[in-house]
């Protein structure tokens, strides 16, 4: 053991090393609170201000690589995402988790699968509104079975119910 006198003197170089260091390790799972955000951060994400603080470090600082993105996108297109964040925000967990779970079955079709679906889907959407929520009714009164067989033989020309059909709410 070292005399007391040379102890101090020993550890105060670790002591400042460790002090130096421990911002840029604090920073590894540090969080962002809201009134660090830029304004232009902020304002893409308002729709999550009320649980920003409480969202985990690594969810906060994805979120933040992608407004770095979306402040490269034209204006229209960074609307496009609020709503979308806002209709997330809207959704029940188990809204939320059906949206999951479709997003994992479209991306587990093939290509030419996903192709048609969504061609379908842009057909739906420019049917007038009584034919559109003719087919949302239709789709939801079938059984499980019968959507997953209607998918699976869906031809060039047949159309999707909207996505609140897969769980969404309305707007």
């Amino acid at each position: 053991m070292l005399p007391r006198r040379l102890r101090l003197p020993s550890l105060l170089p670790l002591l400042l090393g460790l002090t130096i260091a421990a911002p840029s390790y604090a920073q590894d799972g540090a969080t962002h609170p809201w009134n660090t955000l830029s304004p232009a951060q902020q304002h893409l994400l308002e729709p999550l201000q009320s649980q920003w603080d409480t969202l985990p470090p690594k969810r906060q600082e994805h979120m933040l690589e992608r407004t770095q993105e979306w402040m490269q996108l034209p204006p229209q297109r960074q609307q496009e995402i609020r709503d979308r964040i806002a209709r997330w925000q809207q959704m029940t967990p188990e809204q939320r988790q059906q949206a999951r779970e479709n997003q994992h079955l479209y991306d587990t079709l093939p290509s030419q699968k996903q192709q048609q679906l969504h061609d379908a889907f842009k057909r739906f959407q420019q049917l007038p509104p009584d034919q559109r929520e003719a087919l949302r009714r239709q789709w939801m009164e079938q059984s499980p079975e019968e959507r997953r067989q209607w998918l699976q033989h869906m031809g060039p020309r047949s159309t999707l119910p909207s996505g609140r059909a897969f769980g969404m709410p309305r707007h």
